[in-house]
């Protein structure tokens, strides 16, 4: 069969015939032919394409073992929030994206250890508990916590200025599915635009900017993890997060508290922000 425009799809479809993962054969067959209908749409020229394949070549070389460029393209075409919404759970915390900045491990945490290593900011206190669908406290949840400084900017970002782990933390709830810390209210902030990502938003007239948040991953036995964000609720770009992430039940009041014994009990000097919030996880599905 001469390969034109007309039999071109079924060509390549028919490749994947001898597929012997049949989830691998769905894909590949979905994938070639939306890609054929796309390309179709649009009828590029050579020049074009070429330009289409430098870019996502350029994406690949941006990323290290701190940047995920790749990352960053799905999260600003909105396809990394498009999957989390398909995956999320209908029961428990709303998910959001993982971001390009979980590149390292962050450092284990006690209970009530602050992940400001360079005590400068606004000093908050971030509480909560993990719970289980019905409302169980879950002990010995584990949570994973992430967040930029005052400044912006994630210690990845800043070698000589942030030590390694600054904004990170390991922790893990007590028998009553507790979990609290101390740290800064974070910043807004623009995602990186010094690479492809960058320049495919300048040019379509986009803004890179985020609003203010703390990134978390709940992890408990016989539960579903949850990736999710808290967002703060007086930060400007709620309306229009660069990727999508933003869902109104994640919005936070950081509430500025003069209590004098919550912030003897929480390590801290008044005033201070104190954001409450609970994590709902949803019970594994039956095997």
């Amino acid at each position: 069969m001469d390969f034109t425009v007309e039999t071109a799809t079924d060509a390549v479809v028919d490749s994947f015939r001898e597929t012997k993962d049949q989830r691998l054969q769905q894909v590949m067959e979905s994938l070639t032919r939306h890609l054929h209908d796309f390309v179709r749409d649009i009828e590029p020229t050579l020049e074009e394409w070429e330009e289409a394949i430098d870019f996502l070549t350029a994406v690949g070389q941006k990323c290290d073992d701190t940047r995920q460029e790749f990352v960053l393209l799905s999260d600003v075409l909105g396809v990394s929030m498009l999957v989390e919404t398909m995956n999320g759970s209908e029961e428990g915390t709303e998910s959001t994206v993982l971001g390009p900045f979980h590149m390292t491990e962050s450092p284990s945490r006690k209970l009530g250890d602050s992940i400001d290593l360079l005590d400068a900011g606004r000093t908050c206190v971030v509480s909560g508990r993990v719970l289980a669908a019905d409302g169980t406290p879950i002990a010995e949840a584990e949570l994973d916590v992430w967040q930029c400084n005052e400044d912006g900017f994630y210690d990845v970002q800043q070698p000589d200025v942030q030590p390694p782990g600054n904004g990170r933390g390991l922790f893990r709830t007590d028998d009553e599915g507790r979990f609290w810390f101390r740290t800064v209210v974070p910043s807004h902030y623009p995602i990186p635009t010094d690479g492809p990502v960058g320049r495919l938003l300048e040019a379509t007239g986009r803004h890179p900017y985020r609003p203010a948040h703390i990134h978390s991953i709940a992890h408990a036995e016989g539960h579903r993890p949850v990736t999710t964000h808290v967002f703060v609720a007086d930060s400007p770009y709620l309306d229009s997060d660069a990727v999508f992430a933003v869902k109104s039940g994640l919005i936070t009041e950081f509430t500025e508290s003069d209590d004098g014994q919550d912030a003897q009990r929480f390590g801290v000097s008044a005033p201070f922000a104190h954001a409450r919030f609970d994590i709902v996880l949803q019970s594994e599905d039956p095997q």
